[in-house]
C-alpha cells in the first residue's frame, strides 16, 4: 500500500525523496501520479482541498506534515474511523524556543528602532531591558510550547505558562483555566502566544485580552492568525495598550499585499517560518506510524477530534 502526499501548491521533492530514503520498500506518490484512490491507506497532508479524502475507501490514518493540526480537525468530512497524527519533533521545538528568543531579545534591545536610525542617519542610544528583568508568559504548553517556556525559565526570564488543563509540574510557573487567565496575563510583559487553534482558542486574543496585559506589553503570535481579532489588536496598539506585536502566522497565507499589518509600524511581519518542518528528520516517525496502521496497530501521536490536538 502505498503512501500519498497531498499539500497543494506545496513542493514536496524533499519529502519524497526523504520518505523514499527512510523506507524504499514504500511506495510514495503525488497526486498526479493518478495511483488508483482505493489503493491509498495513508496520506501524508497540508492545507488539503476540504472533503476530498471521502475519495479514499481504504484509508486508514492522515498524518499532518508538522505540528499543527487544525486543517485536519476542521474538516468533518474526514470519516470516524481514520486516525489522525501529527509530528513531534525535537528540532521542531528547539526552532521554536530559538526564534522566540531572537523575537524577545530584538524587542528588549530595541534593534528595530536602530535599524530604523540607520535610514535616517541618526546616533541616538536607549536604554535597555535586562533577561532577568522580564516576565514572559507562554500561552499553550504542550509539547512545543513547554519546551520554549523550559528554555527561557533556564536563559533566566520570569516565565509563566497557561494552559486549558493543569499539566505536569515545570521549571517555570504554571496556570490553567478560564480562571487563573488574568492572573497569568498580569505577570505577561511580554506575551508569546503557542495555543493549538480550537474552538475555544479562536479569537482568544482580543481587546479585553491585550487589556489585561501589563501596561507597554509586546505580543508574539507563532500559534495561528484565527488567535487574534485583529481589529482588537489595531485598537489596543492605537490606544497604547501595548508596545507592538511580532506576527509569525495569520489567517489567510501568504499575507495578502493590501492588508494593513504591512504598514503598521508598531507590527514586525514574519511569513510563518518560527519553525519548519525537516524531511529527513520526522520521515522515520511518519514510516513508523505507517508501518503500525498498515500492520492493524496504533500509530503515535494521535490527534484527539473532540479536544482539536
Amino acid at each position: 500500500m502505498p503512501i500519498l502526499l497531498l499539500s497543494p501548491g506545496r513542493k514536496l521533492d524533499r519529502w519524497t525523496e526523504a520518505l523514499r530514503k527512510t523506507d524504499p520498500a514504500v511506495p510514495v506518490f503525488l497526486p498526479e501520479d493518478k495511483v488508483p484512490e482505493r489503493d491509498i491507506s495513508f496520506i501524508l497532508a497540508w492545507d488539503h482541498p476540504r472533503g476530498c479524502f471521502v475519495r479514499y475507501p481504504g484509508l486508514r490514518c492522515i498524518s499532518s506534515f508538522g505540528a499543527g493540526v487544525d486543517h485536519l480537525v476542521s474538516d468533518r468530512e474526514i470519516p470516524e474511523n481514520v486516525r489522525l497524527v501529527r509530528i513531534i519533533d525535537p528540532a521542531l521545538s528547539n526552532d521554536m524556543l530559538e526564534f522566540t528568543l531572537a523575537v524577545i531579545m530584538k524587542h528588549l534591545r530595541k534593534l528595530n528602532i536602530y535599524n530604523s536610525y540607520k535610514t535616517e542617519v541618526k546616533w541616538k542610544k536607549h536604554g535597555y531591558r535586562r533577561i532577568r528583568e522580564t516576565g514572559v508568559g507562554i500561552m499553550g504548553t504542550g509539547v512545543i510550547g513547554h519546551h520554549v517556556a523550559d528554555g527561557l525559565s533556564r536563559i533566566g526570564f520570569d516565565v509563566s505558562g497557561w494552559s486549558r488543563t493543569m499539566g505536569g509540574k515545570a521549571s517555570y510557573r504554571k496556570f490553567h483555566g478560564v480562571e487563573q487567565l488574568n492572573e497569568f496575563l498580569s505577570r505577561c510583559e511580554i506575551l508569546v502566544c503557542l495555543l493549538p487553534l480550537t474552538d475555544e482558542t479562536r479569537g482568544i486574543i482580543d481587546y479585553h485580552l491585550l487589556k489585561s496585559l501589563p501596561g507597554d506589553a509586546y505580543l508574539v503570535n507563532l500559534g495561528r492568525g484565527a488567535h487574534i481579532v485583529e481589529a482588537d489588536l489595531f485598537r489596543a496598539l492605537d490606544k497604547g495598550l501595548i508596545s507592538g506585536a511580532h506576527l509569525d502566522v495569520f489567517e489567510s497565507e501568504p499575507l495578502f499585499e493590501a492588508h494593513p499589518f504591512w504598514k503598521n509600524s508598531k507590527i514586525d511581519i514574519t511569513p510563518h517560518v518560527a519553525s519548519l518542518t525537516d524531511p529527513l528528520s520526522v520521515a522515520p516517525q511518519i514510516m513508523e506510524n505507517y508501518h503500525l496502521v498498515m500492520q492493524g496497530r496504533e500509530p503515535k501521536n494521535q490527534v484527539s477530534r473532540s479536544r482539536g490536538y
